[in-house]
């Protein structure tokens, strides 16, 4: 394989086994960074009732406290490209990683203290955080697949669901146990704190950071967000993935309720279903690089936006618990490679990948915070299997547009065969 780098310049054996080498260990950083917004989102979710409780809220009030989550979140993702523009992946992981860490411990003393303004004030930082984060994570995958020449974006999203799977566990025993809020979510800190101070190291300078004058030489699309606005094949690359994170957000938020008020499961085997289609994304992810590798990205968005709409048909139009049950299985698979497939190939749709990670992972993330909140005014007036008709329909537009993001059949491990 004759490698070039990033000027254009040819590189020697030696430079290359360099490259692959330093590439090899973000990656493995990656994998921890990846684990911090999954262990911390699932150890706030389990600990919610709990929390409800110390508060001694309505449900009413606690959704006023939410909107910190919601706030910060948007805020969060929206200046996340620009930042990471500005400064670079790496600032952007230690900014949005220490938010997190602080914001643990903040919920966890405001609930102990009973006040909900410290624990909207550490939702806020969590919001921030996470998306700031994960944006910048995002375009650092992305620079590192490349690198590679070979998929990651799915296993390192794959660390994430893994990081919400132990969390979920971990939550549940805390719960059983009756074990102090705060206690729990200071010991996640601590966890984020190793994992940033350990991984931080691995990740190299200046990724994601925009040459001001590469627009002149060529290297970026001239006139910026709107060259990328008017660019017709990361628009649909944007839907695909603004379909798939509605139908992996739907089921982080109302999973559960569609299975006890729409199929009349216990709260118990809601909770247990919900794990289901957690482990069902972490293997996907996981497993999904072979695949891609094997078949390309379009034919795997294709088949896994067919696997998530079959799974959804079923949940929503079968009255059927143990069929509603498996089907999750199904949604679970289909959702857990089309967001971090579609970015891969947002990343080699053209010049600047940064801009276009971070242009399609902001579709993405808006998706999973304004989908969820719609769905449930959908689901008070329809019924929440009904609401999900609403992702389904997406989910099955994606499978008939994702053969699109490509102009030709194009694998990932292709350069290597020229």
């Amino acid at each position: 394989m004759n490698s070039t780098a990033k000027n254009g310049t040819p590189m020697s054996y030696g430079a290359q086994v360099d490259v692959k080498r330093d590439a090899l260990r973000r990656q493995w950083a990656l994998f921890a960074l990846f684990f911090v917004p999954g262990i911390s989102i699932s150890s706030w979710v389990t600990r919610t009732p709990a929390i409800r409780d110390l508060l001694e809220a309505s449900t009413a009030e606690i959704g006023l406290v939410l909107l910190g989550l919601s706030a910060g979140s948007m805020i969060g993702i929206l200046s996340a490209g620009p930042l990471v523009a500005r400064f670079s992946t790496r600032p952007a992981m230690v900014v949005g990683t220490t938010l997190i860490v602080l914001s643990m411990p903040t919920i966890g003393v405001g609930a102990s203290v009973t006040q909900s303004g410290i624990v909207t004030a550490g939702l806020l930082l969590f919001g921030l955080g996470m998306g700031g984060l994960e944006v910048a994570l995002n375009v650092e995958g992305a620079d590192v697949e490349q690198a590679l020449d070979k998929p990651v974006l799915p296993a390192l999203h794959g660390s994430f669901s893994l990081g919400t799977f132990v969390g979920a566990v971990a939550g549940i025993v805390f719960t059983a146990t009756e074990y102090p809020v705060l206690n729990h979510l200071l010991i996640v800190s601590a966890i984020d704190l190793l994992i940033l101070v350990v991984a931080i190291r691995q990740i190299a300078p200046g990724v994601g950071k925009t040459d001001r004058k590469a627009g002149a030489s060529g290297m970026a699309p001239a006139g910026g967000l709107r060259a990328l606005v008017r660019d017709g094949r990361l628009l649909i690359i944007g839907a695909v993935v603004l379909a798939m994170a509605l139908a992996e957000g739907t089921a982080n938020d109302w999973l559960p309720l569609v299975m006890v008020d729409g199929h009349g499961f216990d709260a118990a085997l809601g909770s247990a279903i919900y794990a289901v289609f957690a482990a069902s994304m972490t293997i996907g992810r996981f497993g999904g690089g072979w695949f891609i590798a094997r078949y390309g990205r379009a034919a795997v968005l294709c088949a896994s936006a067919v696997a998530g709409a079959a799974g959804l048909a079923v949940v929503i139009f079968v009255d059927n618990q143990v069929a509603a049950g498996a089907a999750v299985v199904l949604w679970g698979l289909g959702a857990s490679l089309g967001f971090p497939v579609a970015l891969s190939a947002a990343g080699a749709s053209g010049p600047n990948s940064a801009a276009r990670v971070s242009f399609v992972a902001t579709l993405g993330y808006v998706a999973f915070l304004v989908g969820p909140p719609v769905l449930g005014f959908l689901g008070e007036h329809y019924g929440l299997r009904d609401a999900l008709i609403v992702p389904l329909a997406l989910v099955v537009a994606a499978a008939f547009i994702a053969p699109q993001i490509v102009r030709r059949r194009v694998q990932l491990h292709d350069s290597s065969t020229r």
